[in-house]
Order: structure tokens, then C-alpha cells, then sequence
């Protein structure tokens, strides 16, 4: 059966490289997948999520020439749309983070001031 784009397949991944992987697919086609279409976070590392060997589940994106593929692995495998994500600022900043940076940022500010303050002091 051939393999067209917006088809979900199985591969297994045959070869790691710095910018992706190579993934065979059945009837000896195969494909790569960059490393910006392996997670939904930034991947610094490949060989930090994959390994050769691994059979993975990989969305066909394109169709470069007969036999190859540009792939996905992050768009076959959608995080679930009803799973709870950890709560985010609209800079993508950990809530509990930017809690405990203005806690820090306001102690901070007035360990200053009374350092001013007890500065202006003894030059009077």
C-alpha cells in the first residue's frame, strides 16, 4: 500500500543525526524526522528521545521523492486536547516561578531601602 502525506505509520528509526532522524518505513521507503518535529518542547538533543532501533509512530508531512519523506513524530502523536497542562503566564513562565520571583524581587526592594535609608543617616 503506498504511503501518501497525512498518513500515520509505523517506522523504526535507523540512523540519529545532529538536526534529526532517519526512519525506515515499510516497503523500504523512508524518511527523516528534524528535530523540531520529534517533541512539543525543544529538543536540544536528539539522543535525548530517541534512539536507533526505536519503532515510533511518525505523521508523513511530505513527499520529497519516490521513497522519501519529510515525517513527524510530534503531529502523529498529539498530547491529549483534555489533559491538564501546567498552568502558564502569557510568556510561557511558570506560575509558582513568577510567585516566588516577585516574593524575592519585594524583599529585595526593601532590604534596599533600609539600606538607603540607614546610608542617608550617618552622612547626617
Amino acid at each position: 500500500m503506498p504511503t501518501n502525506p497525512g498518513d500515520i505509520v509505523d517506522g523504526r528509526v535507523v540512523k540519529l543525526l545532529k538536526y534529526g532522524a532517519i526512519v525506515e518505513l515499510e516497503e523500504g521507503e523512508s524518511g527523516l524526522v528534524h528535530i523540531s518535529e520529534i517533541a512539543d518542547e525543544y529538543v536540544r538533543n536528539v539522543t535525548d528521545y530517541l534512539h536507533e532501533g526505536d519503532q515510533v509512530k511518525v505523521k508523513v508531512l511530505v513527499r520529497k521523492e519516490p521513497g522519501r519523506f519529510e515525517l513527524s513524530i510530534k503531529q502523529a502523536n498529539p498530547t491529549a486536547p483534555n489533559a491538564p497542562s501546567p498552568p502558564r503566564s502569557r510568556r510561557g513562565i511558570d506560575e509558582a516561578f513568577e510567585k516566588r520571583l516577585e516574593s524575592f524581587m519585594k524583599k529585595s526592594n526593601q532590604k534596599q531601602s533600609e539600606c538607603r535609608r540607614a546610608r542617608e543617616g550617618r552622612r547626617r
